[in-house]
């Protein structure tokens, strides 16, 4: 625990606790909220799995973006999930969906 709190820059295990809180919140809401989005665009186990599960990730993906920073803020960790959410992005190359920051 310690070397995630020192990576993460966390500084007691309470801290650490709510961060922990907001990433199991924001997985089950974000998994909760995929099959009503779904249904919605009539997406169905029944199409295969080749094309259901990749358009469930799809629509999984954005949807946890913004709930971990909304989470994170409910919860006063609004800093740490804003900082984690632009390191994800551009470890995944999607960097320029950000705004550039000025030195």
């Amino acid at each position: 625990m310690k070397k995630l709190k020192e990576r993460w820059n966390l500084k007691s295990n309470g801290q650490l606790f709510i961060v922990f809180l907001v990433f199991a919140i924001t997985g089950s809401s974000a998994a909760k909220l995929a099959a009503p989005v779904t249904d919605f665009f009539q997406i169905t186990k029944e199409m295969g799995w080749y094309v259901y599960w990749p358009f469930r990730i799809l629509i999984i993906f954005p949807v946890y973006q913004v709930l971990l920073v909304f989470f994170g803020w409910v919860f006063g960790q609004f800093e740490f999930f804003w900082w984690f959410e632009k390191k994800m992005l551009r470890s995944m190359k999607l960097g320029f969906l950000l705004k550039k920051e000025e030195p």
